[in-house]
């Protein structure tokens, strides 16, 4: 990932976060840095009132701070607002957090030195990951807590992780012969104002929404063959009436998979066979475009995010002013992490809905009951939907708006804020599940259509082949849920992606 003050894109933000790339910093960046730096140090001289500078913060934005007292305000600033509690952020969040927080400060208008950028990515360069509490952001004046937890490392205080131990920054800082910055005036404020973190958040659900997207059009694609149900609700025809973009995608990708399968021709002049399939068949992509549809969106927010100026107070060197706005405020984001949570609630509820019908032998057109090869003796899968049950409702909870739940903080300063941390964290949170919900699907849909004495589609056996790769066929009862977490690392690790590029159905 280039850090030269503009833009970088959802993907490369993953990359990094993910640990798969690293990050570099332009050689021009000290240069685009200096006005508004130059611009910083003019309002210290003149002994010029402005917020955060030469003031307090929040509801002390009207006391003033004289010169001596510019790196004591910041550094207290960091301390004072180091105020999470609860487990650490997991380590992507926390990496993109960083790598994010310099691309903000490298674009011109924060009025910090370049060292503070680079200070940042040693930290990062070496492994080094700030110990970030995952609670105490109301997502308005940035992530300030979050951002106050990440920032102190810089300075040599708060705690860090490396490898998998937890030690204080200073002793890391040592071990790796990093020397711990000194705060210069607004150096300290510019660490704590941004949405980076509900950014990084936002970035994960739809990189990792997308793969999941994908893997449900297989495992609906998989349902279709072990149910006996009908490719035509998939034909182009049917949805080229209705051009929503992620509607025609999804019904391609499943017709796409279903081809040339012997199941599937079996029926597929056989009216009498099955009139119309249940919805979670036959309306499919119209549930799972409409997810795609919704992740589109919020792609459109968070690529203008990741090359916006999220800071505060801004500076804008060409009229050699300090000001203090409000592009900090998560409202943007806020709005498209609850909708992305609703969107992947709704995909994991319909797939429970598809599981549901696999094992229920009344429904399942022949399929032994709950997938048992005995069944009353051996339950079989019988217990997965419970899972997927349980999952999804769940998942109903978690996806009530957190957009709408503003409280006031710092003295009703700050009177309206975004909650957009909290529904980063619901996000991510229900993706996790529904990767599960989903691998429930496949687990099933796998077993169903082994059972079947014709061959399914080329692609759908390539599907069902990757997954006997971790799981063996149900010859006898065994604990399911080691078998639903081996698919789920299947779905996270891109595998099924990798077979859908492969069939140029990506």
């Amino acid at each position: 990932m280039i850090i030269d003050g503009g833009p970088v894109t959802p993907e490369e933000l993953v990359a990094v976060a993910r640990g798969d790339d690293d990050v570099r910093v332009e050689s021009s960046v000290a240069e685009k840095m200096r006005p508004a730096l130059e611009v910083v140090e003019r309002a210290v001289d003149g002994d010029r009132i402005v917020y955060g500078i030469t003031t307090g913060f929040g509801a002390l934005a009207s006391t003033r701070i004289d010169r001596s007292q510019a790196e004591e305000l910041q550094v207290n600033l960091l301390r004072s607002h180091a105020a999470g509690v609860g487990n650490p952020l997991p380590d992507d969040v926390v990496r993109g957090m960083m790598a994010l927080r310099a691309r903000t400060l490298a674009s011109g208008h924060s009025g910090v030195r370049p060292l503070v950028v680079e200070k940042i990515l040693e930290l990062l360069e070496n492994g080094i990951l700030p110990v970030v509490p995952e609670l105490g952001s109301v997502g308005a004046s940035g992530d300030l807590a979050p951002f106050a937890h990440l920032a102190l490392p810089l300075i040599g205080e708060g705690e860090v992780r490396i490898g998998d131990q937890i030690v204080p920054s200073a002793q890391a800082l040592a071990m790796r012969g990093i020397t711990p910055l000194s705060l210069g005036p607004k150096e300290g404020l510019s660490l704590l104002n941004g949405t980076e973190g509900m950014t990084t958040m936002g970035c994960l659900g739809l990189v990792g929404g997308l793969t999941l997207v994908r893997a449900a059009d297989v495992a609906c694609a998989m349902t279709v063959e072990s149910l006996y149900g009908s490719e035509r609700p998939f034909r182009e025809e049917i949805h080229r009436l209705r051009p929503h973009p992620g509607q025609t995608a999804s019904a391609g990708r499943i017709k796409g998979v279903l081809a040339d399968s012997e199941i599937g021709a079996s029926h597929i002049d056989d009216f009498e066979h099955a009139v119309q399939d249940a919805y979670s068949l036959r309306c499919a992509p119209q549930v799972h475009g409409a997810v795609l549809d919704t992740l589109g969106h919020a792609r459109n927010v968070l690529e203008i995010e990741l090359g916006s100026v999220v800071d505060n107070p801004i500076v804008l060197s060409e009229t050699d002013e300090v000001i203090s706005g409000g592009n900090f405020h998560g409202q943007p984001l806020a709005f498209i992490l609850d909708f992305m949570t609703i969107a992947i609630t709704e995909l994991g509820s319909i797939s429970e809905r598809r599981t549901d019908r696999i094992l229920d032998p009344e429904r399942s057109n022949g399929l032994p009951p709950f997938l048992s090869p005995h069944a009353g003796t051996h339950s079989g899968y019988m217990l997965t939907q419970y899972t997927a049950a349980a999952i999804v409702a769940e998942n109903r909870v978690l996806s009530h708006p957190a957009s709408v739940e503003s409280i006031p903080t710092s003295g009703s300063q700050e009177d309206h804020v975004s909650m957009g941390w909290g529904a980063g964290r619901k996000l991510l949170t229900v993706l996790k599940h529904t990767i599960r919900v989903i691998a429930i699907e496949m687990l099933c849909a796998a077993q169903g259509i082994e059972y079947r004495e014709l061959r399914p589609s080329p692609r759908t056996a390539r599907f069902v082949e990757l997954i006997r790769s971790e799981v063996p066929p149900l010859e006898g009862d065994r604990p399911p849920g080691v078998d639903i977490e081996a698919i789920s690392s299947l779905i996270e690790s891109g595998a099924f992606d990798r077979i859908l590029a492969d069939e140029e159905l990506l």
